[in-house]
């Protein structure tokens, strides 16, 4: 009898074995990538930046309502200087930090009103020789934006002097004075 009790306690001295620790070892590696997968950095830093364009577009937005109504019914003319034409009219104070864009195949915009960095896009209405309405916009590069669009479709932040408003438009390019987007403050 004593011979199986010592048997016994040296068996249960051991500790684990090299089978055990690498299952144990295969479990908290599936468990990780589990959680990587759900929290994806890639698309919540995509989100941050996404934020920041919507809040600039806004900000732009209010600026370029502002100089219309302080320069009688005239919007600041378009190319590359419409930010620094607010900026030195007194409109806006401070010109919101250019955001990046860090996905592939996320471009902005890249029209003759677009900011030189490539972030801020601004588009006027002088169609029929009125004065606006205007646009400022940003394309939106996180997975959770564009999906409310579908597939295909590039999805943007927009603030429509004509609205006095921002929201998500699902389109190719926005246009001034089209009211085809959904908001989503």
């Amino acid at each position: 009898m004593t011979a199986y009790f010592k048997k016994f306690m040296d068996d249960s001295r051991r500790g684990f074995t090299l089978i055990e620790l690498l299952i144990v070892m295969a479990i908290l590696g599936v468990l990780a990538v589990v959680v990587l997968v759900a929290i994806n950095p890639i698309q919540q830093l995509a989100r941050t930046r996404d934020t920041g364009r919507k809040s600039g577009v806004t900000q732009l937005g209010h600026a370029l309502d502002a100089y219309y109504t302080a320069r009688n019914g005239e919007y600041v003319a378009e190319g590359t200087t419409w930010i620094t034409a607010l900026s030195t009219s007194g409109e806006l104070s401070t010109i919101p930090s250019l955001i990046q864009y860090g996905i592939s195949g996320i471009s902005g915009c890249s029209n003759a009103g677009a900011n030189p960095h490539n972030s801020w896009c601004y588009d006027l209405d002088t169609t029929g020789g009125t004065n606006g309405p205007a646009v400022v916009y940003a394309e939106l590069e996180s997975n959770v934006e564009r999906s409310k669009c579908g597939s295909g479709v590039r999805a943007w932040f927009v603030y429509s002097s004509a609205d006095g408003r921002g929201g998500l438009m699902c389109d190719a390019v926005p246009t001034p004075g089209t009211q085809n987007w959904n908001t989503t403050q």
